[in-house]
C-alpha cells in the first residue's frame, strides 16, 4: 500500500510523545502547552446554554455572525484594526486556520520563510501545500530578529513569510523594530504574510503586542491567525480565527470549507461573549501567568538552572549548558520524565540547526504546588546529569 511520503516519514509530534511518557510515568507535565487551573466559568456556562438552547446543526462555514462581529470589535479595540464581520473567518482551531491560510497563499514551488524556533506544524503544512521552507534561525538567549537575516533568506521564488509573534517556544514578544523589519521585507518583495498571533494577549511586564496587520501597507497582504483557546485558557475548544481581506481572505475561506467546513456553534457563541470581556480581565490573566512564570524561574534558579527571558506565552526556557548540564536537551528531557517524573520539551524539536540543542521549554501555566515540585524534580535531574 502506497502512502503519502511526506506524512509517512513524519515522527509522532514531540508534544504527543512527551505527554505519553508523562502519562506512563505519572509525571508532572510541563511539556504540552495547556493551562492547568481554574477555567472561566462564565464561558463554560455560556457554552452549556448554547448547547441546549440553540441549534446544533451546521453553522455558516465562515462562522456565526455574532462571533465574527465580536471578533471585529475585539481586534479594533486591541490592535486598532478597522474591521467588519466580513473580515473574519472562524476555524476549528488555530492550526486549521494556519492550514487554510497556507493553502490559500502557496502555489506549488513557492518558497516560504519560517522563523525558527518554529511551531512544528508549520513545515509539514507548508510542504503538503507544495511549498519549500527557507528558515531564518534565531539564537538564544535574545532570539532577536534582524532585517539583514530576513533579507538574506529571500530569493526570486519567495512568496510567503510565516511570522509567529509572540514566538513559541522562545517566549519572545517582538518589538516595533522587528515587526517593522518583517513588514518591510513583505512590502519590498511583495510577499504574503501568515501572522500567527495566538499568544497576543499573553505579553508580560508592561510589554505590548504589535500586530503585523496594523503596520502600514500590511493588512491587505496579511492573514492574521488568532486563537480562542489561548485567549481564554480553553485549549480543547479549538476555535480559531483568520483575519484579513480581499482575495486573500476569500481564498482562505474556501480552503477552510474543504478542511473542516465549520466549527461547533455552541463554542462559537461562548467565544463571542468572551471577546467582549473588559480589557482589565485579559490583563488579570496575564498578570497571574507572569506571577507563575516568576515562581518557576525563582525555583529553578534555586536549583542551579539558568533561565532565559520570557516576555510572553505560557513558556519559560532554561539553558542546560549554562546550567552545568553536559547533555543535549532531548536526552535530558527523556531522562527527566522517565527517571524524575517531570516532562519538558527540547527546543531542538522546533529548529533544524543545533542552536536549540541545550534549551528546554517548560510550561508555567500550572498551579503553584506543581511548579514548586517540578522545579525540585528538575533539580534532581540536573544533579544526576552533572554526576554522570
Amino acid at each position: 500500500m502506497r502512502l503519502n511520503a511526506l506524512f509517512d516519514s513524519l515522527p509522532v509530534t514531540v508534544f504527543e510523545r512527551m505527554s505519553a511518557l508523562a502519562r506512563d510515568a505519572g509525571a508532572i507535565n510541563l511539556g504540552q502547552g495547556f493551562p492547568d487551573g481554574p477555567e472561566p466559568v462564565d464561558l463554560l456556562e455560556a457554552a452549556a446554554r448554547a448547547l441546549s438552547a440553540r441549534s446544533n446543526q451546521y453553522p455558516p462555514s465562515r462562522g456565526l455572525p455574532e462571533l465574527r462581529a465580536a471578533a471585529a470589535d475585539f481586534y479594533h479595540r486591541f490592535d486598532g484594526l478597522a474591521l467588519k464581520a466580513e473580515n473574519l473567518v472562524v476555524t476549528s482551531g488555530a492550526t486549521e486556520a494556519l492550514a487554510a491560510a497556507l493553502m490559500a497563499a502557496i502555489t506549488p514551488g513557492d518558497e516560504v520563510i519560517v522563523i525558527e524556533p518554529a511551531y512544528d506544524a508549520y513545515r509539514p503544512l507548508i510542504e503538503r501545500a507544495g511549498g519549500v521552507v527557507r528558515s531564518v534561525t534565531l539564537a538564544p538567549p535574545a532570539w532577536r530578529l534582524t532585517l539583514e537575516a530576513l533579507e538574506a533568506a529571500v530569493t526570486a521564488r519567495t512568496r510567503v513569510l510565516v511570522f509567529n509573534n509572540p514566538l513559541n517556544p522562545a517566549g519572545r514578544a517582538f518589538d516595533q523594530d522587528e515587526v517593522e523589519a518583517v513588514a518591510a521585507i513583505c512590502r519590498r518583495h511583495d510577499l504574503v504574510a501568515v501572522s500567527d498571533e495566538v499568544w497576543e494577549r499573553l505579553v508580560y511586564d508592561g510589554g505590548r503586542h504589535i500586530s503585523l496587520s496594523s503596520v502600514s501597507g500590511m493588512f491587505e497582504r496579511t492573514l492574521k491567525i488568532g486563537s480562542a483557546g489561548k485567549l481564554f485558557g480553553l485549549t480543547g475548544w479549538k476555535v480559531g480565527l483568520i483575519v484579513g481581506g480581499g482575495d486573500l481572505l476569500e481564498a482562505a475561506a474556501k480552503a477552510h470549507q474543504y478542511i473542516a467546513f465549520s466549527t461547533p456553534p455552541h463554542l462559537q457563541a461562548a467565544v463571542a461573549e468572551g471577546l467582549a470581556w473588559a480589557s482589565s480581565r485579559f490583563a488579570e490573566q496575564a498578570t497571574a501567568l507572569a506571577r507563575s512564570r516568576d515562581l518557576l524561574a525563582a525555583r529553578l534558579a534555586a536549583e542551579g538552572f539558568e533561565a532565559l527571558p520570557s516576555q510572553a506565552t505560557y513558556f519559560l526556557c532554561v539553558d542546560l549548558k549554562a546550567s552545568g548540564v553536559d547533555e543535549g536537551a532531548a536526552t535530558f528531557a527523556d531522562r527527566a520524565v522517565i527517571e524524575h517524573g517531570v516532562a519538558g520539551i527540547p527546543v531542538s524539536a522546533f529548529m533544524t540547526g543545533d542552536l536549540g540543542d541545550s534549551v528546554l521549554r517548560l510550561c508555567f501555566a500550572k498551579p503553584d504546588e506543581l511548579l514548586v515540585e517540578a522545579a525540585r524534580r528538575l533539580g534532581q535531574a540536573r544533579l544526576s546529569g552533572i554526576a554522570r
